[in-house]
């Protein structure tokens, strides 16, 4: 299944060479072809099929590369390199997915390889977040600033970390795993997916402000969202921006409340890492500045920086939203085979 709605560039305008990048997902997979200034110039996408196993997601995935070329006339030979991205934990130097949540069974699978098998090229592999990373410091959010960190909010939480057109993956492929930053070291701290607990990704991703509202209306909350749900509605993270947006008192304050924990564990990465920008992107940005409900997520951030952080830091460190949505990804992913090809 091809789309294009999103502004294709014309092959005619792109500038030379193109790279592929493409951006695996537990649903969908996505792929983009670009040219050197990171504008797309084809898009493909198609459904993740996860149970069918890696292999074949694999040929797929290559199936795919050789599509992008199709699109616009040219042979994949003249695509000049290949990236990828997948959810973690993985190693990157071996090119394996160790164990990807979203992905049962995919465990321990040579991915990068045999995506170079299927699509004739090598492949340039790379945690999904930190493609998007890179992405937004290539051509989105953070193309004027020289260091910065992405923090991805869906399902969990994820992140990238780029210093200098570097990205950071660290000495075990595991950097930037900001899900998994301790916020909350209590006893009676919250549990995210994986069992750890008193993580952000306990209280600042979908699973927790789902799970989270949900408890209280379990406990008897009243109010538009909880009307809703007892009404049939599903309890998604959408549902409770919508509610919000209405004057909801309830998904109001779980969405400021998991701005608050976010804030925090911002602050402990600007003191780590001191990067020029932090970036907030993924599926629950509740419409990012231009929502009343997305501007106030982030000025809670902002807020709870202002009050935690060096003042230097508070004062002079920029925090945004992302600004390349689902395509940070697969653009990114391109753009670190660039890097990679560059080199």
């Amino acid at each position: 299944m091809s789309t294009n709605t999103r502004s294709l560039l014309p092959l005619a305008e792109a500038r030379l060479p193109l790279y592929a990048g493409v951006d695996l997902g537990g649903t969908n997979i996505k792929a983009a072809l670009v040219d050197d200034g990171g504008r797309i110039v084809a898009f493909h996408t198609e459904p993740t099929h996860a149970d069918r196993g890696p292999e074949d997601t694999a040929a797929r995935m290559g199936r795919m590369v050789h599509t992008l070329a199709h699109l616009v006339g040219i042979a994949t030979s003249d695509i000049a390199g290949v990236g990828l991205g997948t959810p973690g934990p993985q190693n990157l130097t071996t090119g394996v997915i160790l164990r990807a949540g979203n992905l049962p069974g995919w465990d321990n699978f040579p991915i990068r390889d045999r995506l170079a098998a299927h699509c004739g090229h090598d492949v340039t592999y790379a945690n999904d977040a930190t493609a998007a990373a890179y992405g937004e410091f290539w051509v989105g959010s953070g193309r004027d600033y020289e260091s910065l960190i992405l923090l991805t909010l869906g399902t969990g939480v994820g992140g990238g970390i780029i210093i200098g057109d570097t990205s950071i993956d660290g000495a075990h492929s595991h950097a930037s795993e900001f899900g998994h930053i301790i916020v909350d070291p209590s006893d009676t701290a919250r549990k995210c997916p994986f069992g750890h607990r008193g993580d952000l990704e306990a209280y600042s991703s979908a699973t927790a402000l789902k799970a989270r509202a949900a408890e209280a209306i379990e406990q008897g909350a009243g109010g538009a969202l909880a009307a809703a749900v007892r009404a049939g509605e599903e309890l998604t993270p959408i549902l409770i921006s919508r509610e919000a947006a209405g004057g909801d008192p309830l998904a109001r304050e779980l969405i400021l409340e998991a701005a608050r924990w976010l804030g925090i564990g911002i602050v402990t990465l600007m003191h780590t890492l001191d990067p020029e920008a932090v970036l907030i992107g993924g599926a629950m940005t509740f419409g990012g500045e231009d929502a009343a409900v997305g501007k106030a997520f982030i000025e809670r951030v902002r807020a709870e920086v202002q009050a935690r952080a060096f003042p230097l830091l508070a004062a002079q460190t920029i925090i945004r939203y992302a600004s390349l949505g689902g395509d940070a990804g697969s653009i990114g992913a391109a753009g670190l085979a660039r890097r990679g090809v560059a080199r």
